[in-house]
């Protein structure tokens, strides 16, 4: 087998901040999305200046509402309520995680549907499940299937095996998967003979949070392989789920870590942002229609 190509998030995220800050060139009035931040978790804060660097490179006005840790989860609701009717905002996210005081499933339903870019509350979950087109689907598995599309590999009919059942990646990636015609299996950490399913699969998502769990001799040759992991090691060094050095000798496409899936995530949640923006308009109830 030959070196495994590399798929690029990077590069790729960055040619598509270049299509839509010409989308957003064009627009009467700026996307504006709001960034709900509780604490000082020193990892959000960077994920954050991520998206306010990438949001303001295509033109998108992002603003950061920052909260004391302490804050309680009726006062939080109710600053949600006021981002959810300020008609000048077009998209709302919670950074995560939350203090453990908070119920982030209950604070992320709270975001008004249309609103609601990181697609996580329960109207755009439901609407991913029905099989429906259009909408604010998840970042991140949008942004795998961005990556999938890159490989000109037809989807339908794969094995994909998802490593992986947490809202945000999991469930709704491997409802995206199913939408499009791959057989997909879900894989967590009480699976038995994991490694036996990933050895079958034509697609290998690695989500599960382990350093380097998927090693090489876990895939067949010519499979693609997608880390979500971001991971440190000991030494200091960012290293995903998978062993990309073993897998990149066999797999046909595999991203890596970092600059494969997390460039796509915030490029996903532009996306949405100015998805959000052009639908405003034609509706005023927060239903998402």
């Amino acid at each position: 087998m030959s070196k495994a190509k590399i798929l690029d998030g990077k590069k790729i995220a960055a040619d598509l901040r270049l299509q839509m800050k010409a989308q957003v060139d064009a627009m009467d009035e700026p996307p504006i999305l709001a960034v709900v931040m509780v604490g000082e978790n020193e990892a959000s804060r960077i994920y954050v200046r991520n998206k306010q660097k990438a949001a303001a490179e295509i033109g998108i006005i992002c603003q950061v509402y920052e909260f004391s840790d302490s804050i309680g989860e009726n006062a939080l609701l109710q600053s949600l309520d006021e981002l959810n009717e300020n008609h000048h905002i077009h998209g709302i996210i919670v950074q995560q995680p939350l203090p453990p005081h908070l119920n982030a499933q209950n604070i992320l339903r709270h975001i008004s549907p249309s609103k609601d870019v990181d697609g996580f509350g329960l109207y755009n979950s439901g609407k991913l499940m029905s099989g429906e087109n259009g909408g604010l689907a998840a970042a991140t598995p949008k942004g795998i299937l961005r990556l999938l599309e890159e490989t000109k590999e037809p989807l339908s009919g794969k094995l994909a095996v998802v490593i992986g059942r947490s809202q945000i990646v999991g469930r709704p990636l491997a409802q995206m998967l199913l939408n499009m015609d791959c057989t997909v299996l879900i894989a967590h950490s009480k699976t038995k003979n994991l490694k036996e399913l990933t050895k079958q699969a034509d697609i290998v998502v690695a989500a599960c949070g382990q350093p380097q769990m998927v090693k090489g001799d876990w895939v067949k040759d010519g499979a693609i392989v997608i880390d979500v992991g971001i991971n440190r090691k000991e030494d200091g060094k960012l290293c995903g789920d998978t062993v990309f050095d073993e897998l990149s000798e066999k797999v046909s496409w595999i991203t890596p870590v970092p600059g494969g899936v997390g460039p796509m995530t915030v490029a996903m949640l532009l996306e949405n942002t100015i998805y959000a923006a052009l639908h405003a308009e034609k509706c005023c109830c927060h239903c998402g229609h």
